[in-house]
């Protein structure tokens, strides 16, 4: 939104032209209420009636986000006018750094600044404590705004995301449609039912929460159908879509079946009841991204189901057993056939291709779909190379916690593992999780590792296991102790000076050294 003011009479006109003409940047994201651009606004004009300027022009990006620069036409407007020549203001006045945005990279931040410095209109930060003169002093402080707001922005995602996983577990929805035969339902801090939520209503209640239930008899009773014609009569996708077609039945979307949509449906846990959340992510509005199965969150039996298990099950078989028939010749030969028509691949695309095998059954014969994608020649827009990584470092896991709970009760300790979270508890006495840190290069070569710490099991110690650069094994150790860790996010390099690489270590012998029982007697 652009606000043009223009400023009439006599004095005050007179005492206008003597002042220095300036617009203002205002913005505002759902998190925050008390950076609302009404505020932002008020302490803007105090600073330019002490300095002595007159805003001329509002900027203002009303409930958008500060994670990217897309979305945000009052910015984008505003640089747009300091580059072409049209800005009649010879600055800009802002909150404070991190309204130009909260980016994951602070280079991003500073480029804008750096944008309307070259066009010859500076910046002033109007509730910063410094001033934006260019100095060393200022310079710094702002590089460490710049992060400590991208970092704002992580620390809420890792919340968020602990929060909602949070409720999946325990049984509620989190987003997304109900699907064809479910409903969603809202019901109270007890759990009792309040209302339906038709498509695109939401809650208004932080307490309330919502759950799926099986929707009309007839749509219900159509699911059954298309199991039944699936499983019993041998119908395929395609087929069980013409048929639902001719007979007039839409989907939940109010559009016609493809085989694609059928296929969801067969394919989808919520139809037997489970609660299934995190088969893809879009963290930090950085890119999507389809998650391992290791990596969803679940709680099965969470919802009332509409398909038996044995059905369900059934149909998984009969998905699978396409791919089994097929050699890896042959499974490649079909998808280089749907890239060579499409010109791309994605897990819709090969859903929806006749007489091929699924996108499940590609990952589950070749791993990933990124691997298949990479036998028969197609690259992603973006690298994903790190899911690989991750998937590995995801099986080592098991083995990782199997030794150190080896080693521990060889020293003498004992130890419990919870079986859902696998948090440790030592001799009764401190609770550890075991972190497995993937290595990764920068663009200059450089070695990084990002650490999460786990801030809704908030164990006493973290025991993170930095791998090599090939990821291949361990590099180093460190135990973090939660008393000493103000952040939800480390970020370490190859060296990380006395505040991080005091807990630094090349083996795991004073962590069982932590368990080690010793006599009464001894210690007298």
């Amino acid at each position: 939104m652009v606000i043009n003011w223009n400023q009439t009479g006599g004095n005050e006109a007179r005492h206008a032209r003597s002042r220095i003409r300036a617009a203002q940047y205002v913005r505002m994201s759902t998190e925050h209420q008390k950076y609302s651009t009404d505020n932002q606004a008020s302490a803007i004009q105090r600073y330019a009636d002490a300095r002595g300027f007159e805003i001329v022009r509002t900027y203002a990006d009303e409930g958008k986000s500060g994670l990217r620069l897309v979305g945000r036409d009052a910015l984008q407007s505003l640089l747009g006018d300091i580059e072409s020549g049209r800005a009649d203001y010879a600055a800009i006045l802002v909150y404070d750094v991190s309204r130009w945005g909260r980016f994951q990279d602070p280079d991003e931040a500073a480029a804008i600044e750096l944008r309307c410095k070259h066009a010859g209109i500076r910046v002033h930060y109007c509730a910063e404590q410094f001033e934006n003169d260019g100095s060393i002093g200022s310079s710094i402080v702002k590089t460490v705004k710049r992060a400590m707001a991208g970092e704002y922005s992580r620390e809420l995602s890792v919340k968020v995301f602990a929060g909602q996983a949070h409720l999946i577990r325990l049984g509620f929805r989190q987003g997304g449609a109900a699907g064809y035969g479910l409903r969603r339902v809202l019901v109270d801090q007890d759990q009792n039912p309040k209302a339906e939520l038709e498509r695109g209503e939401q809650k208004s209640i932080a307490t309330d929460r919502v759950i799926l239930v099986p929707g009309p008899k007839q749509e219900v009773d159509t699911v059954r159908e298309v199991y039944r014609k699936f499983i019993s009569e041998n119908r395929a996708e395609r087929e069980i879509a013409e048929i639902l077609n001719a007979r007039g039945i839409l989907s939940d979307l109010g559009r016609p079946w493809t085989k694609g949509t059928v296929h969801q449906l067969l394919i989808n846990e919520k139809y037997i009841g489970n609660n299934v959340w995190a088969r893809t992510s879009f963290k930090l509005k950085q890119s999507h991204v389809r998650n391992p199965e290791d990596a969803w969150v679940r709680a099965d039996e969470a919802f009332e189901a509409i398909v038996d298990k044995d059905s369900f099950s059934r149909a998984q078989a009969i998905i699978g057993a396409r791919s089994d028939r097929l050699s890896d010749e042959s499974m490649l030969n079909l998808l280089g056939a749907i890239l060579a028509k499409n010109g791309h691949l994605s897990g819709i695309i090969i859903d929806e291709a006749e007489d091929c095998p699924s996108s499940s059954s590609y990952m589950s014969r070749f791993g990933s779909l990124l691997r298949a994608y990479a036998l028969v020649g197609f690259v992603p827009d973006h690298d994903y190379r790190y899911l690989e990584i991750n998937r590995a470092l995801r099986r080592m896991h098991p083995h990782v916690m199997a030794e150190v709970i080896e080693r521990i009760r060889a020293a003498g300790g004992t130890v419990e593992q919870d079986s859902s979270t696998d948090m440790l508890t030592v001799n009764h006495e401190f609770t550890a999780c075991i972190v497995i840190v993937r290595c990764f290069h920068t663009g200059a070569g450089l070695l990084r590792w990002k650490l999460r710490l786990d801030t809704a099991l908030n164990p006493d110690l973290t025991v993170a296991i930095r791998m090599d650069s090939k990821n291949a094994k361990p590099r180093d150790y460190y135990l973090l102790p939660r008393l000493d860790m103000h952040t939800a996010v480390l970020r370490l390099c190859e060296h990380n000076g006395l505040s991080l690489d005091a807990y630094r270590f090349e083996t795991l012998e004073t962590f069982y050294a932590m368990s080690e029982r010793t006599p009464v007697e001894e210690a007298a």
